[in-house]
């Protein structure tokens, strides 16, 4: 029987302590703690809903991250 295998731990990192840093910091910071995928996104933009592990999305306006979430 092959072995169950186990998935890395997603970043201990709260997406809420990037609101309000400017997106290339912001950015810079996610990949420093560990976040595989950085996803900088407008306001208001469409996107795809499905989950993927290990992604930080930060909603940038006027430079700076308004919102941040996991997947």
């Amino acid at each position: 029987m092959a072995p169950i295998p186990h998935s890395p731990e997603e970043p201990r990192d709260n997406p809420d302590s990037y609101v309000g840093l400017e997106a290339p910091s912001a950015e810079r910071r996610a990949l420093e703690h560990g976040w595989s995928t950085v996803r900088k996104l407008p306001p208001g933009a469409v996107i795809t809903m499905e989950y993927r592990f290990g992604r930080l999305n930060l909603e940038v306006e006027d430079g700076r991250v308004r919102r941040a979430w996991k997947g």
